[in-house]
C-alpha cells in the first residue's frame, strides 16, 4: 500500500525545522531553475527564512526586471477594475514608483559603465559580471557573423572577377588568332604570281623552265643525230657542221 497523505503543519522541533527548510529550499530553487530552462519561462523566486535571511533566484533577466514586469501586469489588472476617479489617484501614486524605477535603471547603466561599484556586494558584482559576459558573448557572436558574411561576399566577388578575367582572356586569344589568320590571308593574296613559260626545244630535247626547275640538256651525239635526221635548209648546213 502506498503512503498516506502527510498532514502539513508547523514542525515544532527547531533543528528538524531548519533541516527541512534547507532541503525544501534547495528543491524549490532546483524546480525553479528546471521550469525556467525547460519551458523558457522567466522565473523569480524570493524566500526569507525565519531569521530574515534572503534567498532568491532569477533567470538570465534581472530580478528587478521581472518585478517591474509583475508590477506592470498587476497594475494593468488593477486598472481593469477601477473607475476614473481611482485611476487619477493611481497615477498620482504611480509617479513615485516610476521615478524610483528610473533611478534604478540609471544606477544599472552606471554600473554597466563601471561606475558606482563601491556600494555593490560580492553577489551583485558577480551578477553584474555575468550580465556583462553574456552581453560580450552576444556581441562577439554578432561580430563574427558579420565578418563571415563579409568574407563570403568577398569570395563570391573574387570568383566572379576571376570568371570575367578568364572570359576576357579567351576572347583576346580568339581575337589574336583571327587577326593572325587575316594577316596570313592578305599576305598570300598580295604575293606576285610568277608566270610559267613553255618549254623550248631546239633540235632536240632541250627544256628550259623557270624558277629553279632542272634544265635537261640532251647528249651532244644525240643532238647531232636529231639534227641530221631533220630537214635543214641549205643555208643552215655550214652552221650545223661548225657546231
Amino acid at each position: 500500500m502506498g503512503r498516506g497523505r502527510v498532514q502539513l503543519k508547523r514542525i515544532e522541533n527547531k533543528i528538524s525545522r531548519q533541516v527541512t527548510f534547507s532541503k525544501r529550499r534547495a528543491g524549490l530553487l532546483k524546480k525553479a531553475h528546471e521550469i525556467s530552462v525547460l519551458c523558457d519561462a522567466e522565473v523569480a523566486l524570493i524566500v526569507f527564512s525565519t531569521k530574515g535571511k534572503l534567498y532568491e533566484y532569477s533567470t538570465e533577466s534581472s530580478m528587478e526586471r521581472i518585478l517591474e514586469r509583475y508590477e506592470r501586469n498587476a497594475y494593468v489588472e488593477q486598472q481593469l477594475v477601477t473607475n476614473d476617479a481611482e485611476l487619477q489617484g493611481c497615477w498620482s501614486l504611480e509617479y513615485p514608483n516610476l521615478k524610483s524605477r528610473i533611478e534604478v535603471l540609471e544606477k544599472n547603466i552606471r554600473n554597466f559603465m563601471g561606475g558606482d561599484l563601491e556600494p555593490l556586494s560580492l553577489r551583485e558584482l558577480q551578477y553584474l559580471e555575468q550580465q556583462i559576459d553574456t552581453s560580450l558573448k552576444r556581441l562577439r557572436n554578432r561580430k563574427n557573423q558579420l565578418i563571415h558574411e563579409s568574407i563570403s561576399d568577398l569570395q563570391k566577388r573574387e570568383r566572379a572577377l576571376q570568371d570575367q578575367n578568364n572570359m576576357l582572356a579567351k576572347k583576346l586569344k580568339e581575337k589574336e588568332r583571327t587577326v593572325t589568320e587575316q594577316q596570313n590571308q592578305m599576305a598570300q593574296n598580295s604575293s606576285p604570281l610568277m608566270p610559267t613559260f613553255p618549254s623550248l626545244t631546239i633540235g632536240g630535247n632541250i627544256q628550259v623552265m623557270m624558277r629553279g626547275s632542272i634544265i635537261d640538256e640532251p647528249d651532244e651525239n644525240q643532238t647531232r643525230q636529231n639534227m641530221r635526221s631533220t630537214v635543214v635548209p641549205w643555208w643552215m648546213h655550214d652552221h650545223v657542221n661548225h657546231s
